[in-house]
């Protein structure tokens, strides 16, 4: 009887060993599944492993590649270095901001002209501090252009470009990150191929300034333009009259003065 009853206590531990193992191997492997089930539902994505200006040929030094949540995976991501290596950047790019293809020129192309879009032109135009607002036109700054044109007493002033996009600020495609302003001898501006032709004429034949926009001032205004006889509009003072010596009353008598000694004769006829 007593060695039944060891035999029921030792087989009743053998069971809960192995259902404790059981466990056991459960608790350890759900980690495990977790982590698998993790990388499946990622992507390698390259990035920018530091900021980038416009322009920059991307090279190895660059770039590095991250795992990217699958379902936060942007459209048109690179997922090789291969794919974005020597290409250049038409737009900056932020520290671990993913390379898109939307962000990336042809093989080989660099510098100022991969951020010009198709049909547009970059045209320099010479500036002085004045002309270019006290150096506060920066790349990414937006400006009016103004032409005036005439003599001195005919001059007339005309807002000819509007909302016109700086790309470079005498050699800097990047604003400064602090806004600070920046005097150089030309600004870099983004125009049509008719503008470019009006901003030429206006740089050559008149002079030009630029008006600096607000950044979310997109609006278009119609002008009629300044001369320099409106300036004067509304003045009060009165020309000066003249009057005609025909106008000046005459005496129709004649005096004769006549000095004898200390004494004076007058008659009239």
């Amino acid at each position: 009887m007593q060695r039944k009853r060891i035999m029921i206590v030792l087989g009743f531990a053998l069971l809960c060993g192995i259902g404790a193992g059981f466990m056991i191997f459960d608790y350890l492997r759900a980690p495990l599944e977790s982590v698998a089930a993790t990388t499946d539902r990622t992507r390698p994505i390259v990035v920018a492993a530091r900021d980038l200006a416009a322009g920059t040929i991307l090279q190895p030094l660059d770039i590095k590649i991250v795992e990217w949540p699958a379902e936060l995976a942007p459209a048109a991501y690179a997922s090789e270095e291969a794919a974005v290596l020597g290409r250049g950047l038409v737009a900056h790019v932020s520290a671990d901001e993913p390379l898109l293809e939307t962000k990336l020129a042809q093989s080989g192309q660099g510098g100022l002209p991969v951020v010009i879009p198709d049909g547009m032109r970059a045209v320099s135009v010479k500036v002085d501090e004045v002309i270019g607002v006290a150096g506060f036109v920066l790349p990414g700054t937006r400006v009016d252009v103004l032409a005036t044109f005439g003599d001195r007493n005919e001059a007339i002033t005309r807002v000819i470009l509007q909302n016109v996009e700086a790309l470079a600020a005498g050699q800097t495609t990047q604003p400064d990150a602090q806004g600070k302003p920046q005097t150089v001898p030309v600004i870099t501006l983004l125009v049509s191929p008719e503008e470019a032709e009006d901003l030429t004429l206006a740089a050559t034949q008149g002079q030009i300034q630029l008006a600096l926009r607000g950044t979310l001032d997109q609006e278009s205004v119609r002008t009629d333009g300044s001369r320099v006889g409106g300036l004067t509009r509304g003045a009060t003072t009165e020309p000066v009259r003249r009057v005609a010596a025909s106008a000046v009353p005459r005496s129709s008598s004649q005096r004769v003065i006549t000095y004898n000694g200390a004494e004076k004769t007058v008659a009239e006829f």
